[in-house]
């Protein structure tokens, strides 16, 4: 009686089934997490997606957020304002854009210098894109400890807070004479005054380190997908109808 057949060689499919059988895996446990949290953090979102792709497409998949950082970091670079703009990112992940203040407005005031409005506009072209419509703004405006008293600023508090609000002012503007725009509450304007200076604007002495105030003048654009506003739900009801009492109109259904 001849001996069985020896059994096949292993050969590539065992291969393709184990990156299948990862590939199955690797989906279901992103499904288990996508149910078993009840808030979806956006950008946690799209790295888990980044890997995903990265694990079952062997490449890697490059996020709006970095798409967005990258596309504003050549903006800046063709405006030539590389050297009063600055993009990078925060604690929280959010992209940040550092502007020299002292490049953008008039000394002690919060009207915007001309050779600011073309950079803005790049800027807003850029975030105001449908792509990105789920990406919300945060401006802040900082000032070095000099004190202002002027019978528009009081104080450098209102400065600020005015220098901020001039830049969603200008967003707002742009975005009424083209097809994209970017929501008004999608927008946070904030003035810190001089209370988070980057660097000191004193040396021990007490005595003014112009080049570290002057560093200290800036607006800070946050941009992220963290939300700054709490959409208003209106309670709705029912009224209970009222029965047709009228006897004419008995008279008709019958």
């Amino acid at each position: 009686m001849a001996p069985p057949p020896p059994p096949p060689a292993s050969g590539d499919d065992d291969d393709i089934m184990g990156t299948y059988a990862d590939a199955i895996t690797l989906l279901m446990a992103f499904f288990v997490l996508f149910f078993s949290i009840s808030k979806v953090d956006l950008d946690v979102m799209d790295e888990v997606a980044k890997g995903m792709s990265s694990a079952i497409a062997k490449e890697t998949k490059e996020t709006k957020q970095e798409t967005m950082s990258e596309n504003l970091t050549e903006i800046i670079a063709s405006e030539g304002a590389d050297e009063v703009v600055t993009v990078g990112t925060d604690a929280q992940g959010s992209i940040t854009l550092e502007l020299n203040s002292g490049a953008f407005f008039k000394p002690g005031s919060a009207e915007l210098q001309d050779q600011a409005i073309p950079v803005l506009k790049q800027m807003f072209e850029e975030i105001a894109s449908p792509i990105y419509s789920q990406f919300n703004l945060k401006i802040e405006g900082h000032t070095d400890d000099d004190p202002i008293n002027s019978p528009k600023f009081p104080s450098n508090w209102e400065l600020s807070g005015g220098r901020a609000s001039t830049v969603i002012r200008y967003f707002e503007a742009a975005g009424e004479t083209g097809d994209d725009k970017i929501a008004s509450n999608r927008m946070q304007a904030t003035g810190y005054a001089h209370t988070q200076p980057k660097v000191p604007n004193r040396d021990l002495t007490g005595e003014p380190i112009p080049a570290n105030q002057m560093a200290n003048r800036r607006i800070i654009i946050r941009v992220s997908r963290q939300p700054i506003y709490n959409k208003v739900n209106i309670p709705k009801f029912r009224r209970p109808e009222k029965p047709d009492t009228d006897p004419k109109s008995k008279d008709a259904k019958k």
